[in-house]
C-alpha cells in the first residue's frame, strides 16, 4: 500500500514535467506562444515552470522583434529600389529622346539636359539620404559637444531665407544662449530639414516661426507654419521612410523630395537621446517640435 501511494505521489509530482515535454514539442513545431501550465510556486517544479515560462516569453518577444525588423528591411529595400528606379527611368527616357533625334534645337536640347541633371541630383540626394540612415541604423556614436541652439537655428534660418525668399521666417529666442550636447552639423541638418519641409509643403507667402524654448528637463526647437496642416492619420505616419503626405500638404516646388527628410530628423534626434513630434490640425498649420535632453 505504501509503495502504491509513493508511486502515485511521484507520478503526480512529475506531471508538470510531462507538460514540459508537450510544450517543448509545440514550440519545436513553431508555436512560440505555448506555455507550461502553472504549478505550485513553492515547489521546485513550480519554480522551474515559472522560470521556463519567463524564458519562453523572452524568446517569443525576441523572435517577434526579429520578424518585424526583417519586414521593415524588406519594405525599406523595396521602397528604395522603387525610388531609385524612378529617376533612372527618367534619365534613360530623356537620353533615348536625344539619341533618336526627337529633340532638336539649342533651346529644347538645353531643357532636356537640365531635366537629366535634375534627375541626377535627385538620385544623388536619395543615395546620400539612404547612406545616412544606414549609418544611423547602426547606432554609431555621434559627437557629444556643447552646441548653442540659438546659433544653429540662426544659421539654418539664414540659409532657408535665401533658398525660399517667398516664405517669411520669424525667429523667437527665450535667451541669448541655449546649449545642449550633441553634433552641431547633425542638429543643423534636422532644423534645416524641418524648414525645407515647411517651405516645400506650404504655398508661397506662408509664415514660418522657429522658436527655441528651455524647459525644466528639455530644450525644444519648434518649427511652425500656418499652412494646410495634417490629418491625424498622416501625423502617425509622417516620420516613416518614404512616406509622403497627401494633397492637403502638396509640395509647392516642382521637384519631389526623397521622402526621407523627416525620417532622417527622427533618426538623428533619437541618436541624441531626444525625440521629434508633430502637432497639427487640418487648415490650422503644423508644428514640429525637437526635444533635446538636458
Amino acid at each position: 500500500m505504501i509503495a502504491l501511494l509513493s508511486r502515485r505521489a511521484i507520478r503526480i509530482s512529475l506531471r508538470p514535467l510531462a507538460a514540459v515535454e508537450s510544450t517543448a514539442e509545440a514550440i519545436a513545431e513553431g508555436d512560440l506562444s505555448a506555455r507550461l501550465p502553472t504549478a505550485k510556486p513553492h515547489t521546485e517544479v513550480g519554480r522551474l515552470v515559472s522560470s521556463l515560462n519567463q524564458m519562453l516569453s523572452r524568446i517569443e518577444e525576441s523572435f517577434a522583434a526579429r520578424v518585424e525588423s526583417e519586414n521593415r528591411l524588406r519594405r525599406f529595400v523595396a521602397d528604395a529600389s522603387h525610388e531609385l528606379r524612378t529617376p533612372l527611368t527618367a534619365i534613360r527616357g530623356f537620353s533615348e529622346l536625344y539619341r533618336q533625334g526627337v529633340i532638336s534645337g539649342e533651346e529644347k536640347t538645353k531643357e532636356l539636359v537640365q531635366r537629366i541633371e535634375d534627375e541626377s541630383i535627385r538620385m544623388g540626394t536619395l543615395v546620400e539620404d539612404l547612406l545616412l540612415l544606414a549609418r544611423l541604423d547602426q547606432s554609431l556614436e555621434i559627437a557629444r559637444l556643447p552646441v548653442n541652439l540659438n546659433e544653429v537655428v540662426g544659421g539654418a534660418v539664414a540659409s532657408a531665407r535665401v533658398a525660399g525668399p517667398d516664405h517669411p521666417i520669424e525667429v523667437r529666442l527665450n535667451s541669448d544662449e541655449s546649449y545642449v550636447l550633441g553634433d552641431q552639423n547633425r542638429i543643423h541638418q534636422v532644423v534645416a530639414n524641418l524648414l525645407e519641409n515647411a517651405r516645400s509643403h506650404t504655398p508661397p507667402g506662408t509664415r514660418i516661426v522657429v522658436e527655441v524654448i528651455e524647459r525644466e528637463s528639455t530644450t525644444e526647437v519648434s518649427v511652425s507654419d500656418n499652412g494646410p496642416g495634417l490629418e491625424k492619420e498622416e501625423q502617425s505616419k509622417i516620420f516613416e521612410r518614404f512616406y509622403r503626405a497627401d494633397s492637403s500638404r502638396a509640395r509647392s516646388v516642382k521637384t519631389e523630395g526623397s521622402g526621407l527628410g523627416l525620417s532622417i530628423v527622427k533618426a538623428i534626434m533619437q541618436a541624441h537621446g531626444g525625440d521629434v513630434r508633430v502637432e497639427s490640425e487640418p487648415g490650422k498649420g503644423a508644428r514640429f517640435i525637437l526635444s533635446f535632453p538636458l
